[in-house]
């Protein structure tokens, strides 16, 4: 435990109450061009201080990152450094795996071990996907899904 009751999401000094987790669906949005960029960045920006992510996220980040044209793909590895540089990381654990292990079932191996990263860290209520089978998973978890651009509940549907 840090100060006041806080947990610390990151070897660094980042210290945070509150924890959004943002796995690597969220994570694409920060880039240039990808759906519902706008509504993430209104979203996010605000928000900053209380987002995390895993290593994994970031690889995620990375490999969507790799995909730009080779003309934009500088910028677009610019806006994975940024990240990469202001977002804490959560790490993973055992109680991390042993969720995941519960839930490779019905979510696939990445999904499984984001969900896992959210419900294995007490901080984090809340979860910011793209992932229909995994905004659902999360909500039996009891996190709350936040997807800015689309319409709560729409991974219900």
């Amino acid at each position: 435990m840090s100060r006041e009751g806080c947990l610390s999401v990151r070897v660094s000094d980042a210290t945070l109450c509150v924890v959004i987790y943002v796995d690597g669906s969220a994570l694409c949005r920060f880039l240039p061009g990808v759906r519902y960029f706008d509504e993430w960045n209104r979203w996010v920006v605000p928000v900053l201080g209380e987002v995390a992510t895993t290593q994994l996220g970031l690889t995620e980040l990375r490999q969507a990152a790799e995909l730009y044209p080779r003309e934009t793909k500088d910028r677009a590895f610019d806006v994975v450094e940024m990240v990469r540089a202001k977002m804490p990381l959560v790490r993973f654990s055992d109680q991390n795996v042993n969720i995941s292990t519960h839930v490779s079932a019905v979510l696939k191996p990445f999904a499984a071990l984001h969900l896992g990263a959210a419900v294995a860290h007490p901080a984090i209520d809340t979860i910011a996907t793209y992932d229909a089978p995994l905004a659902q998973v999360a909500e039996l978890y009891s996190l709350a899904v936040v997807s800015p651009g689309l319409a709560k509940g729409w991974h219900n549907d």
